[in-house]
């Protein structure tokens, strides 16, 4: 029975290309070589979601997998299951994440040194730097091949091939008439065996080097960001180096609240100003603005100052500031201060008790009920 690439993906049949992408990265991830050593059933998993996507990701091939299934695909240049080797799986995983992650040999083995080209590194910003932007020194840490002993970990530079498995990187072993291949637990499936580590790199085949980049922040990031550096991550033995990532943190602020490109800002106003209204001016990212506070304002009315919010990353565009109300009521009273409050409350004469209007009739209505 045939596995369907839907099911694969863990998607259904009406799948957009972006949630099809999504769920090929999520698992392609999860099944990869380098995160599952020596684990056959992973990388047989590995092997089929790339197979899924393969044919998901296009539109003519996913046409005809629809109408005719599998067997519609055969004989058109496709390759299936087990026959996709280790360069088609390595094309398709650099085609969604980039060259980071490495290529494979024929084993399913990196052909470079054991970690990824790319780096990502922290980096923390105050609020008004991931506003307007700015300029950041950041030092971190890259790995590169140690020249003493070629990248092979041997003090004399020589490679070795695995005592165990014999340089193939998996051993065989027998189940009645079915033969299994595991990937060798001495070498991780490289083939190679250190027996005289590097007294430079300890046996690892690469040191690792501090490095400053000064980098460029734009206006307007936000939390969460990621800016790509070029060229300045990890080095591989063949010399091609991976980029440097930078995962952007940012404080925050006293009095803005970020929400996307809109900012938020609480502004408090006495309770007497709310009855009486009037011109109010609070501080915005660029400088100082007035707002009209209406008489009769309610707590947590909002009032929209178009344009002077964040710059957008992408396109430029500015969002917009919220400002919004907060009525503070005197925490004490004086005697004086509530002898006029009592006065100025009598001077409303009926409109003073809103709930009397309110209640009207209701009191009676309810006695009644209790008197039937």
């Amino acid at each position: 029975m045939e596995v369907d690439y839907y099911e694969i993906l863990e998607i259904s049949r009406d799948a957009s290309s972006s949630e099809i992408k999504k769920a090929y990265r999520k698992l392609a991830l999860k099944y990869h070589p380098d995160r599952n050593q020596g684990d056959k059933e992973a990388e047989e998993k590995f092997k089929l979601v790339n197979e899924a996507y393969q044919v998901l990701s296009d539109s003519s091939k996913r046409e005809i997998y629809d109408r005719y299934g599998k067997a519609g695909l055969e004989g058109g240049g496709f390759s299936r299951g087990g026959g996709m080797d280790m360069d088609d799986l390595s094309a398709i995983f650099e085609s969604v994440f980039g060259s980071g992650f490495g290529s494979f040999n024929s084993r399913g083995r990196r052909e470079y040194d054991k970690y990824p080209l790319d780096i990502e590194v922290e980096v923390t910003l105050g609020f008004y730097e991931a506003i307007f932007g700015t300029q950041k020194d950041i030092t971190y840490r890259y790995k590169t091949r140690c020249k003493a002993c070629g990248g092979t970990g041997e003090r004399d530079g020589k490679v070795r091939k695995c005592s165990n498995c014999g340089g193939q990187g998996e051993v065989y072993y027998r189940q009645g008439f079915m033969t299994f291949a595991q990937t060798c637990e001495t070498c991780g499936g490289s083939g190679t065996e250190v027996q005289n580590p590097c007294s430079e790199c300890d046996g690892d085949g690469y040191i690792e080097v501090t490095e400053t980049t000064t980098v460029e922040i734009p206006a307007g990031i936000d939390y969460g960001n990621r800016l790509r550096v070029s060229g300045k991550g990890n080095i591989a033995k063949n010399g091609r180096r991976g980029d440097l990532y930078i995962l952007v943190m940012v404080e925050d602020d006293e009095h803005f609240v970020r929400d996307g490109d809109n900012i938020y800002i609480e502004v408090p106003i006495f309770f007497t100003q709310a009855v009486l209204g009037g011109e109010v001016t609070i501080p915005t990212l660029r400088g100082e603005k007035s707002i009209t506070i209406p008489s009769g304002v309610r707590d947590k009315q909002q009032f929209v100052l178009r344009g002077e919010g964040v710059e957008n990353v992408h396109n430029g565009r500015k969002g917009d500031m919220i400002a919004q109300v907060k009525i503070i009521y005197p925490k004490k009273l004086t005697s004086e201060q509530r002898e006029m409050l009592e006065k100025l409350n009598d001077s409303f004469g009926y409109e003073s008790k809103p709930h009397h209007s309110k209640f009207e009739g209701v009191i009676d209505k309810v006695k009644k009920w209790f008197k039937g």
